[in-house]
């Protein structure tokens, strides 16, 4: 547990799986501590946030879910009961959560997904198999209290920030930014464009980088890694990352028709283990389908294969 300025606490977990760790904040509040995301739902979760609450002292009041992710929304429910707190989380993410965890045909519906961009049989299993690693490990809170941005729990406004997850919400106040996924230091938030996610992903990215540049925090608290101290400059960073990405994605693109699957060599390289092939190929079409927003790129469905080619 980490002491922050603003009487912040930081409590970081261990994850299974890089990044190895998720950061998650107790937010000082008259009646207590909001808690912003929760860790995966390991079998000692509870026993872990009982010691660690029982060192911060006082009271949890509120729990907030910034994005469904299993490492932020994954002991969503052990935090209720053990604290006997409301859980709030967006409209969107927690109709996601639901569409994700709450829902056994998703592996199929995944499995559908890599077909149809151009992932061969013998590797789509695997790919799977991996995106179900933290299935058993996400008991989230149903029937949460639902929020929009724009709104505000214990004081702090809720900030739009989709791209890492369509219904991701940071939260700000006095200049510090809550900001889960939205801003890493060190590394690049994935952004990626999965089943029933919204048709531009990287489009609603760079738009909540602007939204981040012209709110102008001083001080981001992410979900991975160091506090960001200029969290506008690293907005840029990001801008500018995803402006060569896209300009390596057209470069990578002509007149024969080429899958996500097969551009996500190009764009990522072929060292890549199930787990990172899967990001990088949902990386891959969230460029692919932000240039043919752009007009840069035609899509092509033929013979239940999406395939790209330049403009």
């Amino acid at each position: 547990m980490d002491e922050l300025d603003g009487g912040i606490k930081r409590i970081t977990l261990p994850l299974p799986t890089r990044p190895g760790h998720v950061h998650t904040y107790l937010l000082p509040g008259d009646d207590g501590w909001t808690l912003v995301d929760t860790g995966v739902g390991l079998a000692d979760a509870k026993e872990t946030w009982a010691a660690a609450l029982e060192e911060a002292g006082g009271r949890v009041v509120s729990i907030f879910v910034t994005h469904f992710h299993p490492d932020h929304v994954g002991a969503a429910a052990d935090l209720h009961e053990l604290t006997g707190a409301p859980v709030y989380q967006g409209v969107l993410d927690y109709a996601q959560c639901e569409l994700v965890w709450g829902n056994p045909a998703w592996s199929e519906r995944l499995l559908d997904w890599f077909r149809l961009h151009g992932t061969p049989d013998d590797v789509t299993a695997e790919l799977v198999g991996q995106s179900s690693v933290y299935r058993p490990f996400i008991r989230y809170q149903r029937d949460p209290i639902l929020v929009e941005a724009g709104e505000r729990v214990d004081g702090w406004e809720l900030v739009a920030a989709p791209g890492h997850a369509d219904g991701q919400l940071c939260l700000l106040k006095d200049d510090v930014l809550v900001a889960a996924d939205h801003l890493l230091g060190k590394i690049t938030p994935t952004v990626g464009l999965w089943p029933a996610s919204r048709s531009d992903p990287l489009g609603d990215y760079l738009a909540a980088l602007d939204r981040t540049i012209e709110l102008a925090p001083k001080l981001a608290l992410p979900g991975h890694g160091d506090l960001i101290h200029d969290p506008p400059a690293r907005a840029r960073e990001l801008q500018e990352h995803h402006r060569l990405r896209l300009e390596e994605a057209v470069a990578a693109l002509g007149r024969e028709p080429r899958t996500g699957y097969d551009l996500s060599f190009d764009l990522f390289g072929a060292a890549l283990q199930p787990s990172g092939r899967r990001f990088a190929v949902a990386e891959t079409l969230s460029h692919a389908e932000r240039l043919v927003h752009q007009g840069k790129a035609r899509r092509h469905e033929d013979d239940g294969t999406v395939t790209y080619t330049a403009a």
